[in-house]
């Protein structure tokens, strides 16, 4: 009966370090913009079409 009271303890324990993380991050607005970075992956970015990388060179490194 003592291990049941042990595993209460330590999901209220869990639970309230879950609330508490929740809460910061209402606090510090991480939850403010969720609709931007959605559409951010449907747009190409500019670098995206830059041809100077260099393993599309056509070198190889034959070491």
């Amino acid at each position: 009966m003592s291990a049941l009271y042990m595993l209460i303890g330590c999901s209220i324990t869990v639970a309230l370090i879950f609330l508490a993380a929740f809460l910061w991050a209402l606090r510090s607005e991480q939850y403010r913009d969720t609709h931007t970075p959605a559409m951010r992956m449907l747009f190409e970015e500019e670098s995206a079409h830059d041809n100077s990388h260099p393993r599309d060179s056509g070198e190889e490194n034959n070491t």
